[in-house]
């Protein structure tokens, strides 16, 4: 059966319920893409928790961790700013960790990765942008 994301609604509610966000892949250059939607994302009330093992140090303020493991806090929502190819172990991990959420940016799709998540309890949304899925669904804050 072809992958289908959750519907609006849920979605809504899933960005409703976050708090922690891990976000894989985030540069600490602020003209990448990744950047600017986690700090729009923070900026809407989120805790952005970046995980880049090639950054040491903080992004946005917040530690930067090598890998979604490392993290100490529970982490709702894990947001992936990584190629489609790389996107597996990614979720191996965020099931590893007891995240809720495997959230694949706009352009990320992988459905090894979801198969993964979804058997592992976690709900899957691929190829959407969450700046843009929360602009549209809280544009009030949360």
């Amino acid at each position: 059966m072809a992958f289908e994301n959750p519907s609006r609604e849920r979605i809504k509610e899933l960005l409703s319920e976050a708090q922690n966000i891990a976000v894989v892949g985030l540069s600490d250059k602020p003209d990448r893409v990744s950047y600017t939607v986690s700090e729009a994302m923070q900026k809407k009330g989120y805790r952005i928790i970046p995980v880049n093992p090639m950054v040491n140090g903080t992004i946005l303020g917040e530690t930067c961790y090598a890998t979604l493991s490392d993290i100490p806090d529970k982490v709702d929502i894990v947001n992936v700013f990584r190629r489609s190819d790389q996107v597996v172990p990614v979720a191996e991990e965020a099931v590893s960790i007891g995240s809720r959420v495997l959230w694949l940016q706009l352009g990320v799709y992988n459905e090894e990765a979801a198969e993964i998540a979804k058997a592992g309890g976690l709900e899957v949304i691929m190829d959407r942008c969450i700046k843009v899925e929360d602009s549209i669904l809280l544009p009030g804050g949360k």
